[in-house]
């Protein structure tokens, strides 16, 4: 009888002792099972927005004990690699943009980059016709992952032990988390695909369907963190988890190699710095694409009186349309990763450029974008963001993907994570777009070592010199036009983070030649934009973002995405 008691006391710690996570020793606890979403909230001391409750819980809680917004990032990170595996990653990679309490920029660029024996025209058939299926799913889809060589990059802006970091992540793949009922919907609906580009049996597919509140075990992505804490970088660029990575590339179509991993580096960027109406905007640079974009399209706005157009007005739209429209067909000319290629950044900043580029403006009538060319220069939607900031002026804003939803839907057998499919990135060939409809040319072609182009834009905003805003979000190649127009928002239109983060949004890229649409904006205005000759297309949503704006007292006001399963935290 005993030993049945005791069996039961075991079964009860099993599923309840870990529902408030161990790794804290004291205090309030994060509990796995039973969490809600915080929408908005505003603290005094630090601040965090995720993509998902635990995880902006997981890095309020690292910041009481100690840590700062970079302890945070490095902590969130790791927890969304657990409990958001539709793009919180170890297979993938992204930018980090901060700014210490010293008032230094820190750029980290861990984008993934091309295997080795990559070549341009590797997803293109013997007629030259590009084969989309190879770049977006499957072994073949992955770049060389940036994701652990970023989080230790960013540790020496740390205060605590790695091993304190990690460990959340840890303890919450080992012995699980509550799905939600978006996850639970996404894992059925994806059912099939993991199970076509798998190789081994993976913990998101179960013969019955998933339900919210079901339990998530990912066992062997606990052991993939366990050894990086044991090893750092190396326990997953070397030895087993790389072995593993390596021969699930070679059980299908996949060019990785034990040499690729090993090689990988993250590396330090200089910060783009804009100035639009007094306020400083700090950006991402190539291989970014989305720091130059919201540069340029805030500078060729600038010299309208857009609080006197308002939000969601005919003025404002269009104006702020064919800024964008200008912008990204720069974009799909002059950008890519500026190891290979010669971005002319200066010029695409210069406002005398910018001015040019916008003399052709109507105000009347929309352009055609087939006749709109990138500008002449003369020189030798899976995505996920964190917003964090700390009592100490730390600032922090983190943009991180496997790119499409759950990646390549390959996940690494015996290590348990899911590889990204960024090589549908490259320009596979000039104009053929890829899977957001961007379109490129031998500025982002495909070369071995060679980052592909991005357009992740995380931002911070400075007013008078001081901390005011960090920023970010998800949605491809809406994620630069989203963070245009949430500065736009709080700086023109008075906006506080809640109603610029969650107010409909609208997106233009060039091509294809329409404005994507979400609803929420007056019937009368669209028909107006439409009769200047505008292709209005619905669509359900734009991007997930998280923001943080400082108010005069020095709170945090803070917003997470309704958009989502977003969350905020703080203290």
């Amino acid at each position: 009888m005993r030993k049945i008691r005791l069996l039961l006391l075991l079964i009860i710690f099993y599923h309840t002792g870990f529902a408030q996570l161990s790794w804290l020793g004291g205090g309030k606890k994060v509990d796995p099972y039973n969490y809600t979403q915080k929408k908005s909230a505003s603290y005094s001391n630090a601040s965090i927005a995720t993509a998902h409750p635990l995880a902006s819980a997981v890095g309020a809680e690292i910041m009481k004990e100690g840590g700062n917004a970079f302890d945070a990032g490095i902590a969130a990170q790791l927890t969304l690699a657990v409990v958001y595996p539709d793009a919180g990653n170890l297979g993938g990679g992204g930018f980090l943009l901060g700014r210490n309490k010293d008032g230094k920029n820190i750029a980290i660029d861990f984008r993934e980059e091309a295997p080795g024996h990559a070549t341009e025209d590797m997803y293109l058939d013997a007629d030259g016709n590009a084969q989309s299926e190879l770049s977006e799913n499957g072994h073949l889809s992955s770049g060389v992952p940036g994701t652990v060589a970023g989080l230790f990059a960013t540790l020496p802006y740390a205060k605590l032990p790695f091993d304190k970091l990690i460990e959340p992540a840890i303890e919450l793949a080992e012995y699980g988390f509550a799905i939600t009922e978006k996850q639970a919907d996404e894992l059925n609906e994806i059912k099939a695909d993991f199970i076509k580009y798998n190789t081994a049996p993976v913990p998101f597919v179960k013969v019955k369907s998933w339900e919210k509140g079901d339990t998530l075990y990912q066992p062997e992505l606990a052991e993939t963190l366990k050894r990086i804490k044991l090893n750092g970088a190396k326990g997953f660029y070397e030895g087993k988890t790389a072995a593993l990575i390596v021969a699930e590339m070679q059980r299908a179509n996949g060019i990785m190699t034990l040499a690729d991993l090993k090689n990988y580096k993250a590396k330090t960027r200089e910060a783009i710095l804009s100035d639009y109406r007094g306020y400083t905007i700090i950006g991402f640079p190539p291989p970014s694409s989305g720091g130059i974009i919201v540069s340029q399209l805030l500078t060729m706005i600038e010299p309208y009186p857009m609080r006197q157009y308002g939000y969601g007005t005919v003025a404002s739209m269009h104006l702020m349309v064919e800024a964008e429209r200008r912008s990204f067909a720069d974009r799909a000319e002059y950008m890519g990763d500026p190891d290979f290629w010669k971005v002319p950044q200066k010029t695409l900043l210069s406002k005398n450029y910018l001015q040019n580029r916008m003399k052709d403006f109507d105000p009347d009538k929309a352009s055609v974008s087939k006749n709109i060319q990138p500008g002449i220069i003369h020189e030798s939607d899976e995505t996920t963001h964190i917003s964090i900031i700390d009592k100490e002026g730390n600032m922090v804003s983190i943009t991180t993907t496997l790119n499409n939803s759950y990646g390549s839907k390959t996940v690494i057998g015996g290590a348990g994570f899911i590889m990204n499919d960024e090589m549908d990135d490259f320009s596979m060939k000039p104009g053929v777009p890829n899977m957001y409809g961007a379109v490129g040319g031998k500025a982002n072609a495909i070369a071995p070592g060679k980052r592909m182009l991005s357009s992740m834009a995380p931002t911070l905003v400075l007013k008078n010199g001081k901390p005011f805003i960090v920023l970010g979000t998800p949605g491809g190649t809406t994620i630069p036009t989203s963070v245009f127009q949430m500065i736009v928002d709080i700086i023109d239109f008075d906006m506080n983070a809640v109603d610029a983060v969650n107010k409909p949004k609208f997106h233009h890229q060039w091509l294809p030649d329409w404005v994507s649409i979400e609803n929420g904006f007056s019937p009368e205005v669209i028909n107006h934009l439409e009769n200047m000759g505008y292709t209005m297309h619905q669509v359900d949503g734009i991007g997930r973002s998280e923001l943080i704006k400082v108010m005069p007292g020095g709170l945090f006001e803070t917003d997470a995405d309704k958009r989502g399963d977003d969350s905020v935290d703080g203290f």
